[in-house]
């Protein structure tokens, strides 16, 4: 997937996108170096020493390897679970919705 979100980070490097990572190995310095490696250049998270049982997953409520979420501009998940190119057309629906909305005159104006 790596590849895939790398493309996805530059593609939308200009418009209001985060992308966040959380990892599951249980030893952090594997980690970090692998990302290192493999070209990882957005926020990613350690979930700790007990790897999948770590702290990020049991409050997001993670049973499986990937899982994906995206988030709103208004902090609701829209989609899970989605990748490759419906990953790609979520985020672009959001972005296109948030966009919409900015032009949208305000009640009241």
């Amino acid at each position: 997937m790596i590849p895939h979100e790398r493309s996805l980070v530059d593609r939308l490097k200009d418009k209001p996108f985060a992308l966040l990572g959380i990892n599951s190995d249980k030893d952090k310095d594997y980690y970090f170096a692998e990302a290192k490696t493999m070209g990882v250049v957005w926020r990613s998270f350690w979930n700790g020493p007990k790897g999948t049982s770590g702290p990020i997953s049991g409050k997001w409520n993670v049973r499986g390897w990937p899982t994906i979420y995206v988030v709103d501009h208004k902090g609701v998940i829209r989609f899970k679970n989605v990748r490759g190119e419906a990953m790609d057309k979520a985020v672009d629906q959001l972005l296109a919705e948030m966009e919409q909305e900015k032009q949208e005159p305000k009640k009241g104006d």
